[in-house]
């Protein structure tokens, strides 16, 4: 082989081995960097922020005193729920039981629960809305503890912005504040003497259809219900009333059974909403006093009633 076909050789040889490497190198970076690429434009195109999960301590101070209660934990409830998530954290079991000292010990001292829910969210309780029946719901765990009924206020707040987790459980969407009662802020007798007439005139009459399983209230009829505990809250010795009623159908005997049935549904539903047990009295009248008459469906359906009020 001449010295020139080396050469030539030698320059062919050279051309295939800087492609072959050409190829490996180069070509394989830019094919690895382009998926990356994509992959990490993937990742920008589909990533969802999440939001903010609400998370409210239970935070209680007094302002004018020297009380002040912080822990992680609180009252947490499921979205559209009224019902306090058990067990409590140990943490806060010890500041409900400070809580209750202090008020032992100051009783002069005023606390204010505020319940906090969304617009968004599907009120199945006895009261307004769901925030004064989470606030009425903690009101009950704080009067076990010995606070007494009468050294607590509860309203609620519209909060849109409250955030749930995953579970759909929203934490701590309350809010309190200790003041000092002033004596202007007690209610005299006369203002309950009215409020005491104002529930009788207008009390809360359900109807019941044939094997109904469940309650729900309207509007205004869980505005009666909220005013009735606010004078359950107000007058120690006052009780809620329920009054079994029924049509003239069959025996009297087997109607007192079937009005105390109703009676003690509607009972049963209202201590489920945090209204304590030994503050509702029911009772039947079955046939005994029927608003309407007896001989037409329409007025049998009138007499099939469940009537609550305050004694």
């Amino acid at each position: 082989m001449s010295k020139k076909t080396r050469y030539l050789l030698g320059i062919l040889l050279t051309i295939i081995i800087g492609t072959i490497l050409y190829w490996f190198f180069c070509c394989q970076y830019c094919s690895n960097n382009g998926k990356h690429n994509h992959k990490k434009h993937h990742l920008k195109t589909n990533d969802v922020v999440k939001p903010t999960v609400t998370k409210t301590p239970f935070l209680v101070n007094d302002p004018n005193g020297n009380f002040n209660i912080e822990t992680n934990s609180s009252f947490n409830f499921k979205t559209s729920d009224y019902h306090v998530i058990k067990p409590l954290s140990p943490n806060l079991e010890d500041g409900l039981n400070n809580l209750a000292k202090y008020f032992s010990s100051n009783p002069e001292k005023h606390l204010l629960i505020t319940g906090v829910y969304k617009e968004e969210e599907e009120n199945h309780s006895a009261f307004p809305n769901l925030g004064l029946a989470r606030a009425n719901a903690v009101k009950n765990l704080i009067a076990s503890r010995g606070v007494n009924y009468k050294n607590i206020t509860t309203n609620s707040q519209l909060d849109n912005s409250l955030t749930a987790d995953v579970s759909s459980v929203l934490y701590g969407p309350l809010n309190f504040n200790i003041t000092t009662k002033d004596q202007q802020d007690t209610v005299n007798t006369k203002e309950l003497e009215d409020q005491l007439k104002a529930i009788k005139a207008d009390p809360l009459i359900l109807y019941f259809d044939t094997a109904q399983v469940a309650i729900e209230l309207t509007a205004s009829q869980r505005q009666k219900v909220a005013n009735m505990v606010d004078y359950l809250t107000k007058v120690d010795q006052s009780h809620i009333v329920i009054t079994g009623h029924t049509d003239n159908e069959g025996s009297r005997e087997t109607n007192i059974k079937v009005g105390q049935g109703r009676a003690d549904f509607a009972k049963n539903y209202l201590m489920d909403n945090g209204i304590p047990e030994n503050k509702i009295i029911s009772t039947s009248v079955g046939p005994d006093q029927p608003i309407a008459d007896n001989t037409t469906e329409e007025g049998k359906a009138k007499n099939r009633r469940v009537v609550v009020t305050i004694n």
